[in-house]
């Protein structure tokens, strides 16, 4: 009730404290080249693991130190999002489509659609999703587009199993039986009616998936299975890091704390455009 009240008055405060944040990381993200003070692939042994500019001993120009390589870890954080981002965006959206689609078509339709797509969707989940994805990036081969692809192959269940809830609990209202005693059709009651009272689910959803591709790929490029490149990952600085963490802690400490708000900014952008807008609250 607070949060609905909330949404009413205007936008949450959680809504703006997780899009702030959001907004901060893509706009480094984006503008990387122009804001880094850096280059995220110089190497120079004389700065390796300086520490972070409050700490003594610390080097101008290096924010956030550097690390086992003297590489300027605030350039190469910057840099890594952009990764984080490219596969948040692609491989939520591509799992939303097709498991929006699906899910929509097995809750209103109902019958063997629905049988034969929850069939698929029990055998996919069967399989453990962080071992499937590194099966499916090891067959596909390293690379941005694998990873996109093995996360969007996995995640699509999520979104087809909650919006095939939402679709059957739409399906039974008073709304669609009107529509369909004014003549409208199945699929047009569908598109109409029903899609447009689970869209709320489907951007929580969508917002809390991106922050799970995230996850993924820090998880993929941990073990060194995510882009061939020498360009940076999250995943791969706090590989690196967990390396020299008795050496140089801001190495593994600064990235798991990005990583970390940005998957929780996520999640609750989403949780906060849905209290903004469900129909239901309103």
């Amino acid at each position: 009730m607070d949060e609905a009240r909330t949404s009413r008055r205007g936008l949450s405060p959680r809504l703006w404290l997780a899009g702030g944040w959001l907004i901060l990381a893509l706009a480094a993200a984006t503008f990387a080249p122009l804001i880094a003070p850096q280059d995220p692939l110089a190497q120079d042994l004389m700065l390796e693991r300086l520490p972070p500019f409050w700490l003594d001993g610390a080097e101008s120009g290096y924010w956030l130190g550097t690390d086992s390589l003297g590489r300027d870890l605030l350039s190469r954080l910057i840099f890594g999002g952009r990764i984080a981002f490219i596969v948040a965006f692609a491989a939520a959206t591509s799992a939303c489509l097709i498991g929006s689609a699906l899910g929509l078509i097995a809750g209103y339709f109902g019958g063997w659609a629905d049988r034969f797509i929850s069939r698929i969707v029990d055998i996919w989940m069967a399989f453990p999703p962080v071992l499937f994805a590194i099966l499916l990036v090891a067959v596909l081969g390293t690379g941005l587009s694998s990873v996109i692809i093995a996360i969007a192959v996995i995640d699509w269940t999520r979104f087809c199993r909650v919006i095939r809830a939402e679709a059957m609990s739409q399906a039974r209202m008073d709304y669609v039986e009107s529509a369909r005693i004014a003549g409208y059709g199945r699929i047009g009651i569908m598109l109409r009616e029903v899609l447009p009272n689970v869209l709320p689910s489907v951007v929580a959803l969508l917002s809390l998936e991106m922050g799970i591709a995230v996850i993924v790929e820090a998880i993929l490029s941990f073990v060194n299975l995510s882009i061939s490149t020498d360009d940076p990952t999250w995943g791969s600085i706090i590989a690196e890091g967990r390396l020299s963490i008795h050496q140089a802690w801001w190495v593994l400490v600064f990235p798991l704390i990005t990583l970390i708000l940005t998957v929780l900014s996520f999640s609750q952008f989403g949780e906060g455009l849905k209290a903004r807008f469900d129909p239901v609250l309103r």
